[in-house]
């Protein structure tokens, strides 16, 4: 049955209650908590995508291209794209969009390729062969960014499904965790709350614990509140 808009408003879950050392903010009350090989993209992927970027700069560091896939049974409160919970949202992901994406990312000045959904790490059946694709055509001249509900810790559970791991083999920057609204922070770079962290994929499967990325740079404060306070000692050396 597709999961529809009355999901928003179901009691969130904890699968693997009891269990610990699942990383920050977790369990948590916003959003639901798997057991480790609970949910298994292999069979729950439909093969469908909510939306393809063109050269974009917000969804990590440089000009990149997104691919947004559907479906995401983490359901955190207040998400952005809950919209694109369902895993039959959208449209489907054929060859076509795949030798555009190839194209896309082909120009000299686009820096790499996002995931982002939905969730998808769920979605391994589009994105492993996609993954394979750009590191044959390019590799590793573009980086691989993706954003998962999942904690590194969850990931590295002994039990949780293989393709993850084959898919997280293959990407250079995570973005950890579930959306927490009452962790949500603004200043924060490339993330909504603070449980979420940016780390080095590679440097992390090296080391088996989460590295994070060695760029991470939140802001202090806002923009606007510098502005404002030059502006009144500005004022105020005028009187």
């Amino acid at each position: 049955m597709p999961y529809g808009e009355g999901w928003k408003k179901v009691r969130h879950h904890d699968y693997a209650a009891g269990e610990t050392g699942r990383g920050p903010c977790v369990p948590s009350e916003f959003a639901n908590d798997p057991r480790a090989g609970q949910w298994d993209g292999r069979r729950m992927s439909a093969g469908m995508i909510a939306d393809y970027k063109r050269f974009v700069v917000t969804d990590g560091e440089g000009i990149r291209c997104s691919l947004y896939v559907s479906g995401c049974p983490f359901r955190c409160d207040d998400c952005f794209n809950s919209s694109i919970w369902d895993f039959q949202a959208g449209y489907e992901y054929g060859p076509e969009l795949e030798d555009h994406i190839i194209d896309d990312l082909s120009q000299p000045w686009v820096q790499g390729i996002t995931f982002l959904g939905g969730e998808p790490l769920l979605n391994t059946p589009i994105l492993i062969p996609l993954a394979k694709r750009i590191r044959e055509e390019f590799g590793h001249d573009k980086d691989i960014w993706s954003w998962t509900g999942y904690t590194w810790e969850e990931l590295m559970r002994p039990g949780e499904t293989p393709d993850k791991l084959e898919l997280l083999g293959m990407i250079d920057v995570l973005v950890d965790g579930r959306y927490i609204k009452d962790r949500r922070d603004s200043l924060l770079q490339f993330r909504g709350s603070s449980n979420q962290r940016i780390l080095d994929v590679p440097k992390s499967l090296e080391v088996r614990e989460p590295v994070l990325w060695a760029k991470l740079h939140d802001q202090e404060r806002f923009i606007p509140e510098i502005y404002g306070k030059d502006r009144a000692e500005g004022e105020g050396q005028e009187s």
